[in-house]
């Protein structure tokens, strides 16, 4: 990119009259250099089968273009018209609960072939519109996709020879692999396959969840390809990727394969929704920002977040502008809200954008048209951060899947409330708080030894090569740090035979046999000294050490004598291993320690001031420094440079004054 992009979503179909001279206008004066547009209005753009309106689409280019803004098309076929699901009402998704009915979004078969070949017409109708105008920057394709449960009978056919594939025809492999023989599960003929959306067997039933993400990257790569066909050298390929939702951004998207799907993108793109107010930590946006960051090992772009949202979401003064900045500090190159304006109809009526329903200039507006301007004044200088960081962790979503099937705190009364997604938060939160940026890498990543120390979150499900790996890392010189429920099952979910945790045994110098839930335990030790909440949480692996040295045990009657928390020098290298869930205090006990030996520098400032960085296209390192907090913080300056905000020169050492949510953002000499 050679600028930050900045803008919205906007579109003109929605608007209850005539506005868009006026918004135009208070785009430029806001700043706002890119916009959105196309991507939810399939019915407008085709309001019976073959009549092609792309006016609406063309009268906004026409502006924007005259006006000198940017545009995104974005493919509109993640809602489909009611022309096509009266005429083909099977394209609608049949999923474990049955067939969905027709209303809201991304109800449709991604794989049917009606759905597809509608798809493909408007996707080429749309792209000889826009492709050659000079203001089209780039193109979004579909939106936010996910295989929306898809289990019909052709996708079931699909799974069966995708299962033969993997098996090599070998039923009795498959039978073995899955443990079909436990309630007579067992198949002894293809075409006996039964219908999986009943399966109790959580081996095939995990199998058929990584299918169906494979069917997400199929989809995308596909609408890739017709993209392809039509757009310039210099226009990009990018999706809005999200995330486990639980009211804002989470976690490891349990429904798509981000490293995956995004193969096919010449840059990857994010939705990113967050706590506001006083809720407002940055740990979503830094989660979501290196996750999506880490996709392509370069930059992202930021393609939708909250500009005012629902009611709480509504920004305090100034946390729009650190929100943006924040965005900026993970590798963004841009910053787009969703939406514009704020709709006047339909189901998300109170998601507010820029623009309240009135369209009046308000506070967020006017804060919205400062970052504007500070973005076009430092762009340069802030667009296509580069990072290297020394800490990765390593997330899985064949193991977010498994422990759906078998959750971490399961008991005869249900299936508890803590699952893969919060193990993840667990440990990268603890890093965020620290100051210890970090990337994201999945099993199929490389060059594990450009990391000085890898953290792997509950690697419940993984094949015997990727312990291995991990186990030549550690043993290589890294640092590994792993947790409870990590190594127990191989890649198709069947639990080892062997003493855990299995191979990665001899690395973390421990073994256990069994397992419980905390009840009134304590943690005492090393990692517990100084630490207020001592407490075993979550889940408790009764740890027996075999050469390892104990950080913490438990402090009860009868798991006294078990270990907790241990660290063993293996080969070259370190091994960590958390036997259960910690306070906040006893887990940055435990990660300080691991990463100071293990090389890794931690600033000594740490939340509510966020510290994150990287290299500019100067060649010069930019450090952020923001302020999560409703009082003023001091931070010193960790070079000598220039504060980019205020223009002035800044000396190593010196104290700096950062606003309740406020920030500063220094750039060496």
């Amino acid at each position: 990119m050679d600028k930050l992009l900045f803008g919205a979503a906007y579109y003109d179909e929605y608007m209850p009259h005539e506005r868009l001279c006026r918004d135009v206008e208070l785009m430029k004066r806001a700043g706002v250099n890119t916009v959105r547009i196309a991507e939810s209005t399939w019915s407008t753009c085709e309001p019976q089968p073959g009549v092609f309106d792309f006016s609406h689409v063309e009268r906004v280019m026409d502006a924007m273009e005259a006006a000198g803004i940017g545009v995104i098309i974005g493919t509109p076929t993640y809602a489909v018209p009611a022309w096509m699901v009266k005429a083909h009402p099977d394209v609608l998704v049949e999923t474990k609960q049955g067939p969905l009915r027709y209303g809201p979004r991304q109800i449709m078969d991604i794989t049917h072939p009606v759905y597809l070949y509608y798809a493909e017409r408007v996707i080429r109708e749309l792209m000889k519109r826009t492709a050659h105008r000079t203001c089209v920057i780039g193109f979004q394709i579909d939106n936010e996709t996910k295989h929306y449960g898809t289990a019909g009978p052709a996708v079931q056919a699909q799974f069966v020879k995708h299962l033969r594939r993997e098996f090599h025809d070998d039923l009795d492999a498959m039978n073995r692999a899955f443990g079909l023989d436990y309630w007579s599960n067992r198949v002894d003929a293809w075409e006996d396959f039964p219908d999986v959306r009943g399966t109790i067997n959580g081996s095939l039933g995990a199998e058929f969840e990584k299918f169906q993400r494979g069917l997400v990257t199929q989809f995308l790569s596909w609408q890739a390809g017709i993209v392809n066909e039509y757009r310039r050298e210099d226009q990009f390929i990018t999706h809005n990727l999200d995330y486990e939702w639980r009211g804002h951004s989470y976690g490891v998207q349990p429904d798509v394969n981000h490293f995956h799907a995004a193969r096919c993108l010449t840059i990857p793109g994010v939705d990113i929704y967050h706590p506001s107010q006083d809720a407002l930590t940055g740990a979503e946006i830094a989660f979501g920002g290196d996750m999506s960051r880490s996709l392509s090992g370069g930059n992202y772009l930021l393609l939708e977040t909250q500009a005012q949202g629902f009611p709480d979401w509504t920004p305090y003064p100034g946390q729009l502008r650190l929100q943006a900045y924040s965005h900026i500090a993970s590798g963004s190159c841009s910053v787009m809200y969703w939406h514009w304006h704020s709709i006047h109809n339909a189901c998300e009526t109170y998601w507010k954008g820029l623009l309240s329903h009135d369209f009046a200039e308000n506070e967020v507006y006017r804060e919205a048209c400062a970052i504007g301007a500070e973005f076009e004044r430092l762009g340069s200088r802030l667009v296509n951060l580069r990072k290297r960081n020394d800490v990765a962790i390593l997330v899985s979503n064949e193991s977010l899947t498994a422990l759906r099937w078998f959750p971490i705190r399961a008991t005869a009364a249900g299936s508890g409330d803590l699952f893969y997604n919060d193990v993840v938060r667990w440990l990268y939160d603890a890093l965020y708080r620290m100051n210890v940026e970090c990337d994201v890498i999945w099993p199929e990543s490389e060059d594990l030894a450009r990391y000085k120390a890898i953290v792997v979150p509950a690697l419940y499900s993984a094949p015997d090569a990727l312990l291995e790996r991990l186990e030549r890392y550690c043993e290589a010189g890294g640092t590994l740090i792993a947790t409870f429920k990590s190594g127990f099952a191989d890649e198709y979910v069947k639990v080892s035979d062997g003493v855990q945790p299995r191979i990665l045994r001899r690395c973390m110098g421990v073994r256990y046999h069994q397992f419980t839930l905390p009840n009134g335990v304590t943690l005492q030790g090393e990692a517990a000294s100084g630490a207020d909440d001592r407490e075993a949480k979550g889940f408790m692996e009764l740890l027996i050490p075999e050469g390892a040295r104990v950080l913490a045990r438990y402090e009860h009657p009868a798991w006294g004598e078990y270990a907790a928390i241990t660290r063993n020098r293996f080969g070259k290298g370190t091994a960590v291993y958390l036997g259960c869930m910690t306070g906040e205090a006893v887990l940055a006990n435990v990660l300080r320690g691991a990463l100071t030996d293990a090389g890794v520098q931690i600033p000594g400032q740490a939340f509510p001031v966020i510290l994150r960085g990287g290299v500019n296209d100067f060649g010069r390192r930019v450090t952020f420094c923001l302020n999560y907090s409703a009082d003023a913080q001091q931070v010193q300056a960790c070079m000598t440079g220039r504060e980019l905000l205020g223009g002035r020169a800044v000396a190593q050492g010196e104290t700096l004054t950062l606003a309740p949510w406020g920030l500063a953002i220094l750039e060496e000499a």
